[in-house]
């Protein structure tokens, strides 16, 4: 398991691409984002344009533990935990506590981490590095900083190599 961390645009999903596409072999890419949307749209149909045909797609925004233990991938890209996170988040009622955020994020990622210890693939995950910005002013967006950032350390202790991104260079930090 690799997780790849870092800020918007920093290149997280560019270089598990490449990474995917050199290595060879059967390539799943689960994408968590959802169309709400008319730009949204645009982004997801112009992402599955860009992806190698012979590459599976499985759109799934939440309920990871639905996914099947054995694949039969070589490689299995998951873009993003940040979308994940957030869908996480948005499921639960406005009056959510911090431990209820918590807890919801942490259910999907027990499941990714659950289904990703069954698997023979290499599995890569893409997440944001949310921690080093400002506090953000409003509530939702704390609980969703706070949430991530659990989920980051997490998925970091379970993985076998960990990356922050800047500027499109990957920086090993595990």
């Amino acid at each position: 398991m690799i997780l790849l961390l870092g800020g918007a645009r920093s290149g997280k999903s560019r270089t598990a691409e490449q990474w995917a596409k050199a290595r060879g072999g059967r390539v799943l890419f689960i994408a968590t984002a959802q169309a709400f949307d008319d730009e949204m749209r645009e982004r997801i149909a112009q992402h599955r344009a860009e992806r190698p045909p012979n590459w599976d797609t499985l759109e799934q925004p939440l309920h990871m533990s639905a996914l099947p233990a054995t694949l039969g991938y070589d490689v299995i890209i998951v873009d993003c935990i940040t979308l994940l996170a957030s869908n996480a988040l948005l499921a639960l009622p406005e009056d959510c506590t911090q431990a209820e955020a918590n807890a919801a994020v942490m259910v999907e990622i027990d499941a990714l981490l659950r289904v990703a210890s069954q698997s023979q693939a290499t599995w890569l995950l893409i997440s944001n590095e949310v921690g080093m910005g400002i506090v953000p002013p409003y509530r939702l967006g704390r609980l969703y900083r706070d949430a991530l950032g659990s989920a980051n350390q997490q998925l970091a202790t379970h993985a076998d190599e960990v990356y922050l991104l800047v500027a499109g260079i990957p920086w090993r930090l595990k």
